[in-house]
């Protein structure tokens, strides 16, 4: 595959990393930047950047030779407003912080490269602002889990004229999230969604970036039934703003998918995913199996520990448990004792320290205990939480694994060690637990056909990543011809030998309770 070229340095330094990250800033390539604004320059005399950084957007309006537009941006950034490009008659900029300090007035084109900031990164104060800000304009809160750049579309939005309209690039969590459901039913009653961008891995306007970038064409008009949705699937190509230039009516394109796609299906899909037939599928995953989070130490440096380590503080095995906690360490769809064996050889941490109860521990486990007290473990957050603090969650050990954020790589694996997974992982508990029927499961989940599902219920990252939140697994489509290909609706014999005929379910989306099966997970 052809690796697109970066049109930003990114730092190697973690310190200089941490840096970008609090601030956000990612800047926009040219082609991108000018199809975008070949959408908001027409019936004004004036377009507003609320996050300008270094000019992209101005540059592209320079290009389009657009004599009667002027450009107004802000940023919270001085020293990239200080660049040469901003030295022009027609271009004012300024120091301001769009969320906390708006511009008093509305506008008829708005254009935007928000600042990508994640939602641990945003201090208390600003929280409580941006919650604030959220209410008052869509008269609902956002899940705290949104980022700052979601802030910046809602208040967009506001400040967005009649008729007016507005571009936005940003982060395909802006449709994935939590807080996305509520979100896009405030936009999609309130505004005209006339086009959404997606873009294949191959043609990401930044590469080595861990996001998938999604572009929002919107008008502040009457909503319609129907949008255009794009997936552009080569980058540096003018094909993307020819179409947008031609108001959407020209169709053919090599380097573009074009969809005329129903705005009810794609906000129940999510418009960051490929359009779907929600009545194409009968069966999903919590039809066959139940998941669950893998186990949430709090600390693995602590609970977590190699082979060396258990020797020298001379742990007892009673209180140890076999354990997996990174997919890079499990390369294979099945994992073996044989498998954890080498990675106690390459000193990889695989005992789980799960302790119980208040007992009379020997020395070690109370020597080790004074270790993390001093650590300060029984103040951490999750880990309070728990009487006692070192009081460990419990699961049993699950016949199936799925790696929990693959790249490229996504996949049920076959526990045949017998270990617990930490969170690096799902659990996956077949509901029949007899070797035929996980088997027969293992085989229909890492079929091409349902692993191409998951984009329906994942959240997807950069670079082909995908994370995918236990209840979202549990409504991943299973297509019906992989339900009869590995005859997953059999009659199966249950743990007293009577046979269990697979019946439909009265309502799938009802929790039910179904017994599961397995060993503790017990070092042997």
């Amino acid at each position: 595959m052809k690796k697109v070229k970066s049109h930003q340095k990114l730092p190697t330094e973690w310190k200089e990393r941490e840096i970008l990250r609090k601030k956000g800033q990612f800047w926009t390539p040219n082609w991108v930047a000018e199809a975008m604004m070949a959408y908001v320059a027409e019936d004004t005399d004036l377009i507003f950047d609320p996050a300008t950084g270094k000019g992209a957007f101005f540059k592209a309006l320079l290009k389009l030779n657009k004599e009667n537009i002027s450009f107004y941006g802000t940023d919270i950034d001085p020293n990239v407003l200080s660049d040469e490009i901003y030295i022009n008659d027609k271009c004012f900029v300024e120091e301001r912080d769009f969320i906390k300090n708006p511009p008093n007035r509305k506008f008829k084109a708005i254009i935007a490269n928000p600042p990508y900031i994640r939602h641990h990164r945003v201090d208390e104060e600003t929280k409580c602002l941006l919650k604030k800000t959220a209410l008052t304009i869509t008269g609902n809160t956002i899940d705290g889990r949104a980022g700052y750049h979601i802030y910046f579309l809602i208040q967009a939005l506001n400040l967005l004229d009649n008729n007016g309209k507005l571009a936005f690039i940003m982060p395909s969590d802006t449709c994935e999230g939590k807080f996305a459901k509520n979100l896009w039913k405030w936009i999609s009653e309130h505004f005209c969604i006339d086009c959404v961008v997606t873009f294949d891995e191959n043609a990401t306007p930044f590469p080595n970036i861990d996001t998938n970038t999604i572009i929002f064409l919107i008008k502040n008009s009457k909503p319609k039934e129907n949008l255009e949705w794009i997936k552009v699937k080569e980058a540096y190509t003018t094909d993307l703003f020819d179409f947008i230039s031609s108001k959407f009516t020209k169709k053919e394109y090599v380097s573009l998918d074009i969809f005329n796609r129903q705005l009810k299906e794609g906000i129940k899909t999510g418009l960051s995913r490929p359009p779907q037939n929600h009545n194409g599928y009968k069966y999903h995953l919590n039809d066959f199996a139940n998941v669950m989070r893998g186990i949430a130490t709090g600390s693995n440096e602590f609970f977590f520990l190699t082979a060396k380590q258990v020797s020298e503080l001379g742990i007892p095995k009673e209180f140890l448990k076999r354990a997996i906690g990174r997919t890079k360490d499990v390369p294979r769809n099945v994992l073996t004792l044989k498998d954890i064996e080498i990675l106690e050889k390459e000193n990889r941490p695989t005992y789980l320290l799960s302790i119980n109860g208040d007992e009379n521990f020997p020395k070690s486990i109370n020597d080790y205990l004074k270790i993390g007290e001093k650590m300060g473990l029984p103040n951490r957050s999750l880990i309070q939480q728990r009487k006692p603090w070192y009081k460990m969650e419990q699961r049993k050990v699950p016949p199936l694994l799925f790696a929990y954020l693959g790249r490229r790589n996504t996949r049920f694996i076959k526990n045949e060690a017998g270990v617990l997974p930490l969170t690096g992982f799902l659990c996956v508990y077949p509901i029949y637990t007899d070797d035929e029927y996980i088997n027969s499961l293992w085989k229909a989940l890492n079929h091409p056909d349902t692993l191409e599902n998951l984009k329906l219920v994942g959240k997807s990252y950069g670079s082909g990543a995908i994370k995918v939140e236990p209840r979202n697994l549990s409504m991943l489509p299973v297509p019906e011809h992989i339900i009869t290909q590995f005859n997953l609706k059999r009659p199966y014999k249950n743990a007293i030998g009577q046979l269990e005929i697979f019946r439909e379910p009265t309502n799938k989306y009802k929790k039910s309770k179904r017994k599961t099966t397995g060993n503790s997970g017990f070092v042997s």
